[in-house]
């Protein structure tokens, strides 16, 4: 009897994931089509660009210059033990631009930005605002999502890409200064080890990133009930859903990647 207890608490747990993520990508299908057919509105599009892209980066720039400080103190006392520290500057600029950037930077806008989009339309949801808005023919999808997932899509990478440049400063000025490494050598060695793929590969991902966090957040809104506690447990929700699935996509990306020998 106790085991049949677990395996029917394991059932519902798959159950209600899969039907969170059917959910979630039926709404991001719903989102991209009304992205393409208008009317379209950009300044809704340009107001939530500043939400999730402007807003972000202080929390953005911060983590990514300490992260790459970090990152050159802890390269740097490994390498130096075979004499490779000159290669500093390539390790923690690849670190950067194909993961630590990228993930980190999903990661923190999800916990500001998923939060605040589900807790936004949680609150417009409990309180009939999404019904008021059905009835003024105003479709909620077109009118509160694709603005959203398309200002998401739009801003991730280019806090990504400020990201690594704020890392890689980071790890520069801590190798120059603490580390004694030559400035020129840091810079140089970085120039030959970081490609332009690297570049690409990771503000792709964050363009994955972005999707997932707007769309996980909108979805989380929609389904919240029950008052202020019930969009409590949607603002959660949502930023420990987007926070698993960046993980997830982005090894499975890296695997893509990897596969294809870039």
């Amino acid at each position: 009897m106790h085991l049949m207890f677990w395996f029917e608490r394991f059932g519902r747990i798959i159950i209600y994931l899969l039907d969170d993520i059917g959910g979630t990508t039926i709404l991001f299908g719903k989102a991209a089509y009304y992205a393409f057919v208008g009317p379209f509105k950009p300044r809704r599009i340009f107001e939530q660009m500043v939400r999730i892209g402007v807003d972000s980066v202080p929390v953005v720039l911060l983590t990514a210059v300490f992260t790459g400080m970090v990152l050159a103190l802890q390269a740097t006392y490994q390498i130096a033990k075979f004499g490779a520290d000159i290669y500093i500057g390539g390790i923690v600029g690849i670190s950067m631009t194909r993961e630590l950037g990228p993930v980190l930077t999903g990661l923190m806008v999800s916990g500001r930005v998923g939060a605040a989009i589900a807790a936004e339309i949680g609150t417009m949801k409990v309180t009939e605002q999404v019904d008021a808005l059905e009835t003024l023919a105003t479709n909620p999808i077109q009118y509160l999502v694709t603005p959203r997932v398309v200002a998401a899509i739009i801003m991730l990478p280019t806090l990504t890409a400020l990201a690594d440049f704020v890392g890689i400063g980071g790890g520069y000025a801590i190798s120059t200064t603490t580390l004694g490494i030559n400035p020129g050598v840091y810079i140089e060695k970085m120039n030959q080890l970081v490609q332009v793929s690297d570049i690409l590969i990771g503000l792709l991902k964050t363009g994955v990133f972005g999707i997932i966090i707007a769309t996980v957040g909108c979805n989380q809104g929609f389904k919240a009930a029950g008052g202020a506690e019930g969009v409590g447990r949607a603002t959660t929700i949502s930023v420990v859903t987007s926070c698993i699935l960046i993980l997830l996509s982005d090894v499975f990306l890296t695997g893509l990647f990897v596969g294809g020998h870039y």
